[in-house]
């Protein structure tokens, strides 16, 4: 035995200590506080999106609150969860550990604005990479998030397109969302994706940013 320990949460790693770790297998992998964390973000999300889509104001409509609970709930498994697996994915292809952290005063946040004045502006968390990627690959990690987030967008929209009644509506706001959350995060301000993509190649950043508007522009119009 030669005293080494593998770890597969860079958060429970000793430093400081005696402990050593090993580089990652090919493969995804996620910890167990990673997705207790994934969870409850989810959870948190998806009522707080019922409040919002609720008729004001939205704790005089508990009825219509549970009734948007399972589209809630498509919304942020298809825009938020798949956004941040897909930031995880490319950071894991490159070798970097790559974790979700959820933010709690985010969640808490979008939490008391959906229930009180039935809005949402979330800062649930997001995959952390441990390690020195360089800026073309920081840039190409960056960038799965809305392209993910992209190609759901453009799926549902041409279900939408030859769909109506219920169905016709799932696919509009599912198309909805995640073109909005691609839109948002491309913006080239602070930690946001935009930032990274607009730092690493501003033609990659260019063509998503005009993807998405002009998706977004076709659900309006």
């Amino acid at each position: 035995m030669n005293g080494r320990k593998t770890y597969y949460s860079f958060h429970d790693i000793p430093f400081g200590g005696t402990g050593t770790y090993n580089s990652l297998e090919p493969g995804m992998r996620f910890s167990q506080g990673e997705i207790v964390q994934i969870l409850i973000a989810m959870v948190v999300l998806t009522i707080s999106f019922s409040f919002a889509f609720a008729p004001h104001p939205p704790l005089s409509n508990l009825s219509a609150v549970v009734g948007n609970l399972p589209l809630s709930f498509l919304a942020i498994a298809t825009a938020f969860v798949c956004h941040e697996i897909a930031h995880k994915y490319m950071g894991q292809k490159y070798g970097y550990w790559s974790e979700f952290r959820m933010y709690p005063q985010g969640l808490l946040f979008a939490l008391f604005l959906g229930v009180t004045v039935g809005i949402v502006f979330a800062a649930p968390g997001a995959v952390q990479i441990f390690g020195n990627p360089s800026r073309e690959k920081m840039g190409r990690i960056a960038a799965a998030g809305p392209s993910t987030n992209l190609m759901i967008s453009v799926i549902f929209f041409l279900l939408w397109l030859f769909s109506d009644g219920y169905l016709g509506y799932v696919a509009f706001f599912i198309a909805y969302i995640n073109a909005f959350l691609a839109f948002f995060n491309l913006l080239p301000f602070g930690p946001l994706d935009g930032m990274k993509i607009f730092r690493w190649k501003k033609e990659v950043w260019g063509m998503l940013i005009v993807i998405s508007l002009g998706i977004f522009i076709a659900l309006m119009v």
